[in-house]
């Protein structure tokens, strides 16, 4: 299985390395045959509309794809249906909380699917939403703050919850640009979760067995991994290359 977690959205996102590795990816799962994309977007008031191109142009200059668009909103959810023969997932950012709850009742047959080798890629909030237990938002652990406010997500004390299970790890994203490294740091070193990753953006960290030992850095900045030791949390800093 590959599992790709971008720190950003397609904006942030110019190493073609991203990218490329997969539709690579995809390629080999469909090989001999246009393969099926499921692209998940949550959708407000027609956003989708303004920003569904920019996750379906970088896949479309690549290789010939059919698309499955799976749009979310608020009390509206994905039909796990809608995931049924996809060759590829892809999961854009936006509302952290709004993915989460839109697909937890898919959660079963995504992991299914990426166990079978279905490459998962996750932008932003499709990155944070992928852990077992994921961060779902917050700035403040027991009221002190911990990474800008801005970067909430409407939410004061950082939540942890039930992601779809596809890493064992939590994750969080925009790390250097946004100052969100201390939420992972601080989620680990409270004990809220055991290990934790913020991914910088325009930058991927490449999963092929759901685990911290075996992983690929791509792009161009930086991927921090952060274990807890007892009351404390250590970071090790892993440089991307395209």
């Amino acid at each position: 299985m590959t599992i790709l977690l971008v720190g950003g959205g397609p904006d942030t996102v110019t190493a073609p390395a991203v990218f490329d590795r997969f539709v690579r990816e995809l390629r080999h799962r469909a090989s001999g045959r246009v393969p099926r994309v499921a692209v998940v977007l949550f959708d407000h008031e027609g956003s989708s509309e303004y920003f569904l191109p920019a996750y379906l142009d970088p896949l479309q200059s690549r290789t010939a794809c059919e698309v499955v668009p799976v749009l979310l909103g608020f009390n509206r959810g994905a039909d796990p249906a809608a995931f049924d023969d996809v060759d590829g997932i892809v999961v854009g950012g936006g509302p952290t909380p709004g993915y989460l709850e839109g697909l937890l009742p898919s959660a079963q047959p995504i992991r299914r699917l990426v166990s079978d080798g279905v490459p998962y890629m996750g932008f932003s909030a499709g990155a944070m939403v992928a852990p077992v237990r994921a961060i779902v938002g917050g700035y403040r652990i027991r009221g002190t703050e911990v990474c800008p406010a801005d970067w909430s997500e409407g939410l004061e004390e950082v939540e942890i919850r039930d992601g779809l299970g596809l890493v064992p790890f939590a994750v969080d994203v925009h790390a250097a640009q946004a100052g969100t490294l201390g939420r992972a740091v601080g989620a680990v070193a409270k004990g809220l979760v055991d290990r934790a990753v913020a991914v910088d953006e325009n930058t991927a960290l490449v999963l092929h067995h759901a685990d911290l030992e075996e992983l690929d850095v791509i792009g161009t900045g930086n991927c921090w991994t952060i274990r807890g030791v007892g009351a404390k949390a250590t970071v090790s800093v892993l440089s991307a290359h395209s």
